[in-house]
């Protein structure tokens, strides 16, 4: 399952998502987590110390080995430097299995976590930050793109969990990345900034059949949960509140277990994701369409070639079998 969780900066986007992984990987459960903000601070958030967060190879680096990988022996691709972040997969193309022995997956750093006392591993992927090199000649869809093509190319089955960390605000929808989820994970904070943040985020995805629900931060009352209730009506999943073990694991200390209302709050958010049902055709049909606006709009002059020719219409994923 593909999850992603957004929202605006200093919401506690990031705080979530590494609770979310830790308690997936405590379960024992398979995870590929994946920081694809622009502030890259998920690896922090998981235990590690900032020298080790900094020494995970950026994929949005390593573009011209993921595509030769990627394009296989594809012939409607010409060549890795033709493929774009779009450029969907099609026969002759190498597909990816998670946390599988692939050029990709080896740019991860496998990540010792705990959670309620458990202990679990995740494979951590970072796209790298926005740094100097990049002002002025690149804007930041040039790293996610690599998320974009992994999460493309990915067969992925239940209960093995890819979870992003997408960079804040609306720029989570300045490219076709947001359809390739099964769920979003909106953080909302109990104030008009995060409920205007709501408003925004289901405008864009109206057209795309991309599934968004709310889950609340930061909530200290029933008061809090009223006022997400009256803005974001049914879309609330559930709410997580002040915590001293969030407190502990920011400042570097362990050891304190979460309350045990923030752990019912994760398994009601585990229980969301695993409750989508996957629609191939359909998550094909969308890069599909993507793939054809973004050569018409700009890619076919970029590249100098009709990227629509790579578009495989016989192709279809090999579904996993459950379990």
């Amino acid at each position: 399952m593909k999850v992603a969780f957004v929202g605006k900066g200093g919401s506690g986007k990031t705080t979530l998502s590494s609770l979310f992984i830790r308690h997936l990987a405590a379960r024992g459960l398979p995870v590929v987590a994946i920081d694809a903000d622009i502030n890259q601070h998920l690896g922090a958030a998981l235990g590690l110390d900032d020298e080790t967060a900094a020494a995970i190879p950026a994929m949005g680096d390593r573009l011209p080995e993921i595509k030769d990988h990627l394009r296989g022996d594809n012939p409607r691709i010409s060549s890795a430097a033709a493929m774009v972040k779009t450029t969907p997969p099609g026969s002759g193309s190498r597909l990816l299995r998670l946390g599988g022995d692939d050029p990709v997956h080896a740019l991860g750093r496998d990540v010792a976590v705990r959670s309620g006392g458990a202990a679990g591993r995740v494979t951590l992927l970072a796209t790298g930050p926005f740094n100097d090199d990049d002002l002025g000649v690149a804007c930041y869809h040039s790293k996610t793109g690599a998320v974009e093509l992994y999460l493309n190319h990915l067969v992925d089955g239940p209960g093995e969990y890819v979870v992003v960390d997408m960079t804040a605000g609306a720029d989570t929808f300045a490219s076709g990345l947001f359809t390739r989820f099964d769920l979003m994970f909106l953080v909302a904070e109990p104030t008009r900034k995060g409920v205007g943040v709501y408003r925004q985020y289901t405008e864009y995805a109206r057209d795309y059949d991309v599934a968004i629900t709310v889950v609340g931060n930061k909530v200290q009352g029933d008061g809090d949960v009223a006022y997400l209730r009256e803005h974001v009506g049914g879309d609330l999943l559930t709410w997580l509140g002040q915590s001293a073990s969030v407190r502990a694991m920011e400042q570097g200390r362990d050891g304190i277990a979460l309350e045990a209302a923030n752990r019912d709050a994760l398994d009601r958010m585990v229980a969301a994701v695993d409750a989508r049902e996957r629609d191939w055709d359909r998550f094909r049909r969308q890069a599909v369409e993507f793939h054809v606006k973004n050569a018409r709009s700009w890619a076919n002059r970029a590249v100098g070639e009709d990227l629509e020719a790579q578009v495989d219409h016989g192709f279809r994923f090999p579904v996993p079998i459950p379990g």
